[in-house]
């Protein structure tokens, strides 16, 4: 069960979405992305929460600006974790409304929250949740934390030949 189902509000969303798509693809996990509108198609929204543990993922990502209702709705109806990307759009209050509204959830209804546009550290954090009970994606994360440390080692050198 290493799949990742990435929903986002509009199309309008997918630039940033599409960082947790990518990085999901290097850690060789499998991902569906569509459009589900809290607002516009909630008959959608529910029967993709109500189900997606049905349909063999494990974790959701849900991205939205704005007033960024997916996510909490989301995670109000699905079993899974769900990790909100808040989305700065064009419509939105320099993206405070967005972090504030998918930050801001009620006890019961959690949804872990990463920084604005932060789709990236979204995909990272749902292989780690998936790498938590799978040995092979659990390596290949291992791998990329090694490659960030060494980006910096390499960085560090290169300031102090120069």
């Amino acid at each position: 069960m290493n799949k990742v189902a990435i929903v986002m509000g509009s199309t309008s969303d997918l630039p940033v979405m599409q960082e947790a798509v990518d990085i999901l693809k290097e850690f060789n996990i499998a991902v569906d992305v569509d459009i589900v509108s809290a607002h516009r198609t909630p008959e959608k929204l529910f029967d993709f929460s109500k189900n997606a543990h049905k349909k063999g993922y494990a974790v959701i990502i849900a991205g939205a600006g704005g007033a960024a209702h997916l996510p909490g709705m989301v995670a109000s109806m699905s079993p899974l974790p769900v990790i909100g990307v808040p989305v700065k759009s064009s419509n939105s209050i320099d993206g405070w409304d967005s972090i504030l509204s998918i930050l801001q959830m009620p006890g019961g209804v959690p949804v872990a929250t990463v920084a604005l546009n932060g789709a990236k550290n979204a995909g990272i954090l749902a292989a780690q949740i998936i790498g938590s009970s799978d040995s092979e994606v659990l390596e290949r994360i291992i791998s990329y934390k090694e490659s960030l440390k060494e980006k910096v080692i390499q960085g560090a050198k290169s300031l102090k030949n120069e």
